[in-house]
């Protein structure tokens, strides 16, 4: 092809993009890879996608980033396919894995029940979305590894996408998937928000001491990959609550839950799970498949809870309900308790201060004085909410198109992920994923995700605009 013939090319093929409906997913993270493939599935018109994330690789972000070989994934493998109306589409992914099957050999019937590393889902996610746009001929796609700083509507319900690159043509529809939140410049990858950060100190003792703040899964990944790194000295986690992750059950635990009416008052409610977790141990079952049959209600109580009771269980309440949620394979767990019963690692109720040259201050809990913990090196393992804050945010806020949810731990949205102010939804935008935790109980999990980005792109499909013109 001349060089005339390639930039003609060039702008036919831009030409086209902006003729077509174009749409914007801001987070190329698990949420934003997700919803891509779903667009591709559902939406059966020619559009235009263009993914923002100022990382210059699709990462997979917090959900899915992973460069260590331990990181296992807390879902099985059952709970993880992106097809829809296909459940066993990533085990069939790995049974066709030849690496993966000679160096996992006992799959009978296949790969259901097991855990996997993060990288291999992140490999199926890629490649699925690899072959999603393959099969879409008509479909364009652009990666752009611009900060956006801002979204603006413009005439005839279309959006301005500002980032700090050149100008964008508007865009019809904008979907918000950058997981946890918006960082800083420095920080932002996708879907991950507060990537676990170190800071050294000042030894003063013999023996090496490492700090962990948090008690999720980062916590417990952090721990176990330092441990295989060959590190053999101390490590304290610091949890102000001090609920570490439950473990999954040997095998799957098929969800159960009483057949009894539910209580609309949070102790009650709280009483009546706890009750359903004894009597299904006493049947022969587990805390586990009670805990599995509450996801399917968790949506309808917490939309019937009054917001000073919803304020109530996420001060006192969610980091005992996460510890059950987010469980641990059962091979980690054992690792986990192992480390505590031998010591070697320690786990300190307290609310974190501030670092210091030399570690730490915190404030143990049950007592006011504060304490200064010596330490070689403070990791911060936290998941923190979205900041409500940042640029694009506090633009969406500020020009109504989007308002907190009610606890403040992202925006409110729909099931679809249309962003819901006041009792009507946003025409045009919409967030995928942990962004709308405070909405959506457990939109941060792999399945939900799934389901809220197929009915995301069924939306989108049925609303696209015409081209508009700027105010």
């Amino acid at each position: 092809m001349t060089v005339q013939g390639f930039f003609s090319a060039k702008a036919n093929a831009a030409a086209q993009a902006y003729a077509m409906p174009r749409i914007a997913v801001i987070g190329r993270g698990f949420s934003g890879m997700m919803i891509a493939i779903a667009l591709m599935k559902t939406v059966r018109n020619p559009f235009h996608l263009q993914l923002f994330d100022p990382n210059s690789s699709v990462s997979g972000g917090q959900a899915l980033a992973s460069g260590h070989s331990s990181e296992i994934l807390n879902s099985r493998v059952r709970d993880l396919s992106v097809s829809a109306g296909d459940p066993d589409d990533f085990n069939e992914w790995l049974c066709g894995n030849a690496p993966f099957r000679s160096a996992v050999p006992a799959a009978i019937p296949g790969f259901q029940q097991i855990f996997v590393p993060k990288s291999i889902f992140s490999d199926y996610v890629y490649q699925r979305f690899s072959e999603a746009f393959a099969s879409r001929r008509d479909v364009t796609v652009q990666v752009s590894g611009e900060m956006v700083t801002g979204l603006r509507r413009l005439r005839g319900s279309c959006f301005l996408v500002e980032s700090e690159g050149a100008a964008n043509a508007p865009f019809d529809m904008v979907v918000l998937a950058t997981g946890y939140g918006i960082a800083d410049q420095e920080s932002q990858s996708g879907e991950s928000v507060n990537i676990p950060t170190a800071v050294r100190a000042r030894r003063l003792v013999s023996r090496p001491h490492t700090v962990l703040l948090g008690s999720g899964l980062r916590v417990v990944d952090t721990l176990l990959q330092m441990r295989d790194g060959g590190y053999a000295g101390q490590i304290t986690i610091v949890s102000r609550r001090g609920f570490l992750p439950q473990s999954h059950t040997r095998n799957n635990a098929e969800p159960v839950f009483p057949a009894d009416r539910m209580p609309n008052q949070l102790s009650e409610i709280i009483r009546f799970i706890r009750r359903a977790c004894e009597d299904a141990e006493a049947n022969g079952q587990s805390w586990q498949s009670v805990m599995n049959g509450l996801r399917k209600h968790a949506r309808s109580l917490w939309r019937a809870l009054p917001a000073g009771q919803k304020q109530r269980f996420n001060r006192h309440l969610r980091a005992l309900y996460d510890s059950h949620r987010n469980r641990l394979p059962e091979a980690l767990h054992v690792r986990l308790k192992q480390e505590l019963a031998e010591g070697n690692t320690l786990l300190r109720r307290g609310h974190f201060i501030r670092r210091t040259p030399t570690g730490l201050t915190l404030r143990p809990a049950g007592q006011q004085e504060i304490e200064q913990l010596y330490a070689d090196e403070v990791i911060d393992c936290r998941c923190q909410a979205p900041d409500l804050d940042a640029p694009l945010l506090r633009k969406l806020i500020d020009a109504g198109l989007a308002v907190p949810d009610e606890l403040g731990l992202g925006l409110a949205v729909e099931a679809t992920g249309a962003l819901a102010v006041d009792g009507r939804t946003t025409d045009g935008i919409f967030a995928i994923g942990p962004l709308g935790l405070g909405s959506l109980p457990d939109i941060d999990l792999v399945p939900e995700i799934v389901t809220q980005a197929y009915a995301a792109a069924e939306t989108m499909a049925e609303r696209f605009h015409p081209q508009c013109k700027a105010v």
